[in-house]
């Protein structure tokens, strides 16, 4: 019998860190999962790309991806450890760009007949009332390759709409608004090929942001849901649906709202969710029965294929 399971990983390489605008939720990210490898025996050591050298991981056999944001979860780290013939957690390059676009994926999305709320992108010296008279209000005004709700506003009257779009665009050349959906918040993690326990946040604030996320104490995530078992499991099978649709592979996460009328919808999906003490994917992992520690090995296993 193998007395150190972790062994078969060979030297694992934890990428986390980086130089976007995620990069102190990535710090933490990394972190929590390389003490989690290093206390199941994997040989893990961090390499964080804002300080060290890309010809350093070629003395790594696979890398860990927690990297948030430009840089590590667009595609840019997956191609060059393609180019180093390192195997590596998660989406491939093409889901990583596309996951990492929020234009983009709701484009595919709609492409697939799945259900994403009605968008346009937003140009400068945008014209205001054809788009009101197009979306409504509220609308969400998004930069479309940021994270963790970086830039992010609800805009609930018209003439706060430059303001927003201002804040979206310091961050992004490319900016959408996006339809606002009034109803209940959810979020479907997925491992391998199976989604996990559905999460309802429930927030104070005007919409789940980045305080809500990372800094508030009275956020709540509702596990179980509160959804009857077949709306659980339609969820589900939409997540699933909408995360093969932009071709993720390994782990991710969807997240999705539901109006007052019991429709879901589509916002965004994550290729490189979170792994701190506040994040989702642990949480549905948690109640599926699964340790941090079984979940990090889980992800890594998916290298080993």
């Amino acid at each position: 019998m193998n007395s150190n399971p972790g062994g078969r990983f060979g030297k694992v390489a934890v990428l986390f860190g980086g130089n976007s605008a995620e990069r102190p939720i990535s710090l933490q990210s990394g972190r929590a999962v390389l003490e989690a490898l290093l206390d199941s025996g994997v040989d893990a050591y961090a390499w964080d790309p804002a300080e060290q050298a890309l010809e350093q991981l070629r003395a790594c056999d696979r890398a860990f991806i927690a990297l948030h944001g430009r840089g590590g979860e667009d595609g840019c780290i997956q191609g060059a450890l393609e180019l180093l013939h390192i195997p590596y957690t998660g989406s491939g390059v093409m889901a990583s760009a596309i996951g990492m676009d929020k234009m983009r994926t709701k484009q595919i999305w709609q492409s697939q007949g799945l259900p994403t709320p009605q968008y346009r992108q937003l140009l400068p010296g945008f014209a205001v009332e054809p788009l009101v008279a197009a979306l409504g209000l509220p609308l969400m005004i998004k930069p479309a390759h940021e994270g963790s709700s970086l830039g992010m506003s609800r805009v609930d009257q018209q003439d706060a709409l430059a303001e927003a779009y201002a804040k979206a665009a310091d961050l992004d050349a490319l900016v959408i608004a996006e339809q606002f959906i009034q109803g209940q918040e959810f979020t479907v993690p997925v491992l391998g090929e199976r989604a996990l326990p559905v999460i309802r946040l429930e927030t104070s604030h005007r919409f789940y942001d980045f305080a809500a996320k990372y800094q508030a104490t009275d956020t709540h995530y509702v596990i179980p849901s509160g959804l009857t078992p077949v709306e659980e499991s339609r969820l589900q099978a939409l997540a699933l649906a909408a995360f093969v649709a932009v071709g993720a592979e390994g782990w991710g996460r969807i997240d999705v709202m539901q109006d007052t009328a019991g429709t879901f919808w589509l916002l965004e999906i994550n290729t490189v969710p979170g792994m701190t003490d506040h994040s989702l994917v642990p949480m549905a992992a948690k109640a599926a029965g699964l340790s941090f520690a079984d979940l990090c090995l889980n992800i890594l296993e998916q290298t080993l294929s």
